[in-house]
């Protein structure tokens, strides 16, 4: 009678225990603590700001600069409408230094971080009857006006209390984003329009033509918004000839830099503008 088979028990690898999971109160606690580190953070990065106005109102624009960039650095990054007033400053400043491409480029940083707070709206689509219809946030159409600007507070007394001084604070920092927008706008487009060129020229009728219908805009910029969009349209056009002269004179060189070894040159070509459109036709000159 063979041998029974010998049997191995299977020996099971030793569990290893793997981290507890954090409780709801050290959870709670964390984010205490991590709320605070970025109050912490804010004071200081607004004791910076602070000393950098104090420096604005002095003309020490460099230094002021220098100081608005530290208070950046300090801000919690996620705080975009702090960062945003900050690089608005700082377009200020560079104004004042007449440093226009960084003036530029400084309103256009806080420009940016607002449109993430509140982005530019979406033109309206069109009903189906050819009406207006209004877009909601989730892409849906709802009809114009159906449902809109109306809240409905839910819950008690202190609920219902606590919703509306949200919905005001909400209403306030809405203002305040459509306030430093319209600064940021204004700043980028007065140095674009000191940068000069046709795409520089252009960018700042841009900005003008969006603070037109803006109804935030103090009397005085009002009255400057006016007088650069009577003026820029005229001035757009003549940047853009100008650069399509110098274009076509380059373009020119180039051709007869080709034709040459044929004993042909570009003044036997006629180019014809069509003023509709912009363009240029060529055709061969029969005068020579």
């Amino acid at each position: 009678m063979p041998d029974p088979e010998t049997l191995t028990p299977e020996i099971l690898p030793a569990s290893v225990p793997g981290p507890s999971p954090r409780s709801a109160s050290e959870e709670a606690e964390k984010e205490k603590e991590e709320a605070a580190a970025a109050a912490d953070l804010l004071a200081e990065s607004n004791a910076q700001k602070a000393e950098a106005n104090k420096l604005f109102s002095l003309a020490d624009y460099s230094q002021a600069i220098s100081q608005y960039d530290k208070a950046i650095a300090t801000c919690p990054n996620y705080l975009d409408y702090e960062i945003a007033v900050l690089r608005s400053n700082i377009a200020a400043c560079h104004l004042k230094l007449a440093d226009w491409k960084a003036a530029v480029e400084a309103a256009a940083a806080a420009l940016d971080c607002l449109e993430r707070l509140a982005p530019t709206p979406k033109p309206k689509a069109k009903a189906k009857d050819g009406s207006a219809a209004a877009v909601d946030p989730d892409g849906d159409q709802t009809a114009e006006g159906q449902g809109a600007g109306v809240v409905e507070l839910e819950g008690d007394d202190e609920q219902a209390e606590e919703a509306l001084r949200k919905l005001e604070l909400n209403d306030q920092r809405q203002e305040d984003i459509a306030r430093i927008k319209a600064k940021s706008l204004m700043r980028r487009a007065k140095a674009k329009s000191e940068l000069g060129g046709w795409g520089n020229l252009q960018g700042a009728e841009d900005d003008y033509r969006t603070l037109s219908g803006m109804p935030n805009l103090p009397p005085r910029d009002k009255k400057a918004v006016h007088v650069a969009l009577r003026e820029l349209p005229l001035k757009v056009q003549e940047a853009k000839d100008k650069e399509m002269g110098e274009m076509m004179g380059k373009l020119k060189e180039l051709g007869n830099g080709i034709l040459k070894p044929f004993g042909l040159s570009t003044d036997m070509f006629k180019m014809t503008k069509d003023e509709k459109t912009g363009g240029y036709s060529m055709s061969m000159n029969q005068n020579n």
